[in-house]
This record gives structure tokens, sequence and C-alpha cells, in this order.
């Protein structure tokens, strides 16, 4: 099945303004990473609860594609929650649960949201009708071949062949304390070949991400995130204990940039032809064309621009601002030929 459908895409030419990764069509080469923005939309009527405030001031359907929250076979609740409405009254509470999760750090932030979501049926029935003028890779994420199996079937069935850009399988989360180097082989061989759906790999620079990329190029895999989070620890400095719940945590920003780019590079110094898609403490193009010249075909946008402080938020049309800089500098970029 998947062999028949990238026969079919690549023969297709992208229409003007389309980049293409392979069997992946883009709008333009920039990106947004998973979880920032939630599921695309929001069910809050005045905050966009489980996306970034910056976002309410971005035209998302500009973007190449939306990567939505990692999405799991049923309802999870992490180490966070699935509530997506709260009362003004509650706001203090939720806060507090924030605090437990998510903890500015110094060049980045440091998370442990331990893959909370509403499920991959809710998504799709609650959310994903209501996202139609963006263009979509759904994240999924599970702890066996079954489960990616399962996610694939049901995104199959839900969705119609090119009505998405891809389907992201994240089989490299530090914060749901799994070795995913135990089941990475038959997720990619049981599951890629089910998809209805170009298949993105996304790598963790802490696990073996040459062999990685190897094996998602041997499996039918069309592109790769790279990266995910770096897995990380801090400390209360008076306790001496760990400050977020789950203990480790996931660390984003410009301070893995450094990180990815090598990856990247890395990545192509092996020989690994696969389209890659770059993240990782990107803010501004020239940010996005370090990684263009490490070897990316696309980045996308995480922390580094969607998240700020609390008080922070307040500058969400000045951080969108800058957002919406780098995004019309990107649908005018044509990257050097190599």
């Amino acid at each position: 099945m998947a062999q028949e459908r990238n026969l079919r895409l690549v023969r297709d030419e992208p229409r003007p303004g389309q980049v293409r990764l392979g069997d992946i069509t883009l709008r333009n080469r920039l990106v947004t990473s998973s979880s920032l923005l939630g599921y695309g939309v929001a069910n809050a009527k005045v905050a966009a609860y489980g996306m970034s405030p910056i976002s309410q001031f971005v035209p998302l359907e500009r973007f190449g594609a939306v990567t939505t929250r990692t999405l799991t076979v049923e309802p999870r609740e992490g180490h966070f929650t699935t509530r997506d409405q709260w009362a003004l009254h509650e706001l203090p509470g939720l806060l507090k649960r924030y605090g437990r999760v998510l903890r500015q750090v110094e060049g980045g932030w440091l998370n442990a949201f331990g893959w909370c979501n509403v499920g991959i049926e809710a998504y799709l029935r609650d959310y994903y009708p209501r996202t139609r003028e963006q263009n979509r890779i759904i994240s999924v994420g599970g702890f066996s071949a079954e489960e990616f199996v399962t996610l694939v079937d049901t995104i199959n069935a839900a969705v119609p062949a090119g009505e998405i850009a891809a389907v992201e399988f994240n089989v490299s989360c530090h914060n749901v304390n799994f070795d995913f180097n135990a089941i990475i082989e038959s997720v990619l061989s049981e599951a890629v070949p089910r998809s209805n759906h170009p298949v993105i790999l996304k790598l963790s620079p802490d696990y073996d991400y040459l062999a990685h990329a190897r094996l998602a190029a041997r499996h039918g895999v069309s592109a790769l995130t790279a990266i995910n989070t770096v897995k990380a620890l801090r400390l209360d400095p008076q306790t001496g204990t760990p400050l977020l719940q789950n203990g480790f945590g996931g660390l984003s920003g410009r301070a893995i940039k450094p990180i990815g780019l090598r990856v990247v590079s890395e990545l192509r110094d092996a020989g690994v032809r696969l389209p890659i898609i770059a993240t990782g403490g990107i803010r501004s193009f020239d940010d996005c064309r370090e990684y263009f010249w490490a070897g990316a075909d696309a980045v996308s946008l995480g922390s580094a621009s969607w998240f700020a402080s609390y008080p922070g938020y307040a500058l969400s049309p000045i951080h969108a601002a800058r957002i919406r800089s780098v995004l019309r500098r990107i649908e005018r970029y044509q990257p050097p030929a190599r």
C-alpha cells in the first residue's frame, strides 16, 4: 500500500507555492513542532487553552504544516491533564499544575507533560474537522507496534489519502519513562506499510539516531524530524528535589540549537538521504538558514518561538510579529541546490 502511494505521489507535480519533500507536500518550508499548538484549535472561547497564546496572532493556515500534540490510542492524563476548559477562578490551580511539568531554565524550557492528550478518536471527532484550512501533520505515540498500527488504521479510516501532510511517529519521547529502542524496528516494519499517508519519524539525540534514520529509510519512512527534546534534569538548589514532577524532562529551546545542528549535519555526513525537518532553538530566519546549510529541507518552530514566561505573554502580538516575519521570508526562500 505504501509503495503504491509513494509511486502515485512522486509522479504528481507540486502546485505553485508548495514544497515537495519526497511524497510529503508542504505549503512552504516552515512547520510547527508537536504540542506547542495543541490540536491546532482550542475549545475555550476566550483563552485558547492548550495552544501558545502567541498563536492567536499568527495565520496558522500559512505554515508549511501544523503538527498536533502527540496523540495516543486512549486518552492519557500523563503528568498533566486532558481537560481543556478552565474557569477564571481555577487559573491559579492550573498555573500550579503547569509548574510541575514545565519550567523555564537557562537558554530554554524543561517539560514533562508525559503525552497528555485526548486520544486519537476524540481528536479526529472534535478537533480535526475544525482545522481544515491548515495543512496538518498528525503526531502519534504508543508503547508497542500494535498501538502504532491501531493509530495508523484509525487515521486511515477517518482521513482520506492526501488530506493531511503526514503522520509523525513519536518513538523517542523521554517524558513517558519508556525505552523506545526496544520497539522502534517493529513499529516501523508493522505500522509504516499500513499508512495511507506519508510517515515522518521523530529522532532523539539521546538514542542512536543514525541507526534509527537508516531503519526509517529501510522501512519506507518518508522524512525525519530532527530533533526531539534532550533528556535533562534540574534540581531545586535549596532542597535537591527535581523541579519537575517526573524528575527528568525534555529540554528544548535555544540551548539545544547546537545539538540540533550537529545531528542534522551528522545525518547528512553519514549518507542519510531522507528529507529532514529540523527543529531546536529556531527563532529567526538566520536560525532557519543555519539548519538549511547543515542539510535540513524544512524547519520547525518549537518552544523557542512559541513559549514565553507567563508575564511575557502580554507581549504576544510582538512575538507573533517576529514569527510572521520569519514566515514571510521562508515563503520567498529558495534553498541552494546541493
